[in-house]
């Protein structure tokens, strides 16, 4: 079992299409070191175990048959509590959603499915994705595989600890100001934000409309770019998606640099920057100088009006976006009320944490009349000049490289006690969001502490094949490295591991469950799942039912 989650998404891919291993096998093997490692990680909020090995009896059949033969068919996966998949609580970490299940599936996910994943469940995230450590989730904070003191960063920290824990061999995340990149680099895998528009927003619970983006982590670059031409597409159901004439991202891993002009902004490196996390980032400017790139640095202006601009822009969108979890439609409701907006207040005061009330309130102010034009309107004139001063750094260069972060993952707790200090560790990933561009985190080292240090490349729109080729020559030049944890865990849950597998053998009698005939099924059938059989966590239905759930 241990040689399998040793194995990267693509490596796995092709054992099970030469059938040296089984879908149920590599499920169960996920599934297993689920049961050993989240009583102390909490990757994830949802998964059905029962539904996991069905899924993977069907796509093995398809496999057989020759019906599935894609690169990632069968191939075991993580999503995001943020992105709807039919059958499955949908949260996004808050008490606010309740026992709500979608009744049908994000865009994105339905492409993994049709290439042959098998979905794992449902990983934590910070509430509603307005965090960046995964500490404001209603079901409690995921702890850092590299050391369960620190946070995994955040929103999309479930999915990123899961990666790096073996919990999965690759995951959904979204980013909207660095979501997916900075918790990447504090767990030491890969994340890609796409270019805006390259990847469906269809079925993702929105934050800021204009700044989401969903995106793959995974453990390296290549599984990374291939779960990105698996996701990305043109879809109608989404109005800002963008048809592209390009979608072979796999073709730009090439271990070659020669030639390729890659500037690292000057004032990325200055004031508040940690000196190992600057050692490391300029030590793999060295490597790629060496394979022939032209590195050199530049003036990139109004860096430090990123962070105002974006949580300006985030925060009015999150406001108005946030206005339809009301109590009336579905999803949690205050027991006792007096009236309908009395019902609204309770409901979105017990039902929403601490840091999305914050941004809603920062949203609703500076949307009000009389503060519109002094912030909102000043914001958005702002992200144009920044996607301006992008634009002219793209004439000189190729790839634009710095930090993800500036430091390594926080203790749990540190962050929490001051807001402002969070939001300003994202100075180096926001202005990518406003500016609509694509960028990845990369793993170059670690601090004093053992903890991962992630370096950025920046790319121009719809280039995220410079991107990939400068991360993948880079990676070329160092190791994948696993958290000892992970390890510890794979030999422990070798122990369990063949309990799991032979539950993908089920009879009919005690099987999966079945769709019942009757409205609402999907939701009727994970309820009926979740009632019966070993080895079913529903964290998501049986935390978010509980009064205690509160948010500090």
């Amino acid at each position: 079992m241990k040689r399998i989650l040793e194995l990267t998404a693509l490596e796995l891919g092709r054992r099970i299409k030469k059938k040296e291993i089984g879908v149920a096998e590599a499920a169960g093997a996920a599934l297993a070191q689920m049961r050993v490692l989240e009583p102390e990680l909490n990757c994830y909020v949802t998964v059905d175990e029962r539904m996991v090995l069905d899924q993977a009896q069907k796509v093995q059949q398809k496999i057989d048959k020759g019906e599935l033969t894609g690169p990632l068919a069968g191939v075991p996966a993580a999503i995001k509590d943020n992105l709807c998949v039919e059958g499955l609580p949908a949260t996004c970490s808050s008490r606010i959603l309740g026992k709500f299940v979608p009744s049908y599936t994000a865009e994105a996910v339905v492409r993994l499915l049709n290439g042959g994943a098998v979905i794992l469940g449902k990983t934590n995230m910070d509430e509603f994705a307005m965090g960046s450590t995964t500490e404001t989730s209603a079901f409690g904070a995921t702890r850092n595989p590299w050391n369960p003191d620190h946070v995994p960063g955040g929103s999309s920290g479930g999915s990123c600890g899961a990666v790096a824990a073996n919990e999965c061999f690759y995951a959904l995340g979204s980013d909207t100001g660095g979501s997916i990149r900075q918790p990447s680099s504090f767990c030491g895998v890969t994340g890609i934000k796409p270019t805006y528009g390259t990847v469906s927003r269809y079925g993702l619970i929105a934050y800021g409309s204009s700044l989401d983006q969903i995106g793959p982590v995974g453990k390296n670059v290549e599984d990374c770019a291939a779960v990105l031409e698996m996701i990305s597409s043109y879809d109608s159901k989404d109005s800002t998606s963008i048809c592209r004439k390009d979608y072979d991202f796999t073709s730009a891993l090439v271990d070659d640099v020669r030639g390729m002009r890659i500037g690292i902004p000057k004032d990325y490196m200055g004031t508040g920057l940690d000196g190992q996390v600057k050692e490391a980032v300029l030590k793999a400017a060295e490597v790629l100088e060496k394979k022939g790139a032209i590195v050199e640095e530049f003036d990139l202006s109004l860096t430090e009006y990123g962070i105002p601009a974006y949580y300006v822009i985030a925060s009015a969108e999150a406001s108005s976006n946030l206005s339809r979890f009301d109590g009336v439609k579905y999803g949690f409701r205050a027991k006792e009320y007096e009236g309908l907006h009395n019902m609204y207040k309770k409901s979105r005061s017990e039902g929403f944490g601490a840091e999305v009330k914050r941004r809603i309130m920062l949203g609703s102010f500076v949307l009000s009349s009389g503060y519109y034009d002094a912030y909102y309107l000043k914001a958005l004139k702002t992200k144009a000049l920044i996607k301006q001063a992008f634009d002219q750094a793209f004439e000189r260069y190729d790839v634009i490289l710095g930090p993800t972060a500036p430091s390594t993952a926080p203790r749990l707790g540190q962050s929490l006690c001051d807001p402002l200090k969070m939001y300003l560790g994202d100075i180096y990933t926001v202005s990518v969001n406003l500016a609509g561009l694509p960028a990845m985190s990369v793993p170059c080292g670690q601090d004093s502490q053992g903890l991962p240090i992630g370096v950025q490349f920046i790319g121009n729109c719809f280039h995220e094949k410079d991107i990939i080729r400068a991360g993948y020559a880079y990676e070329c030049s160092r190791s994948y490295e696993t958290p000892e944890l992970a390890v510890r865990g794979a030999e422990q849950a070798e122990i369990i591991y063949d309990e799991i597998v032979q539950q993908g053998h089920l009879t009919e009698e005690n099987g999966p469950a079945k769709e019942p005939k009757e409205t609402g099924s999907m939701k009727e059938a994970v309820y009926a799942a979740a009632k019966r059989g070993a080895g079913i966590r529903l964290a998501a239905f049986e935390k978010a039912g509980e009064q205690e759930v509160r948010h500090e």
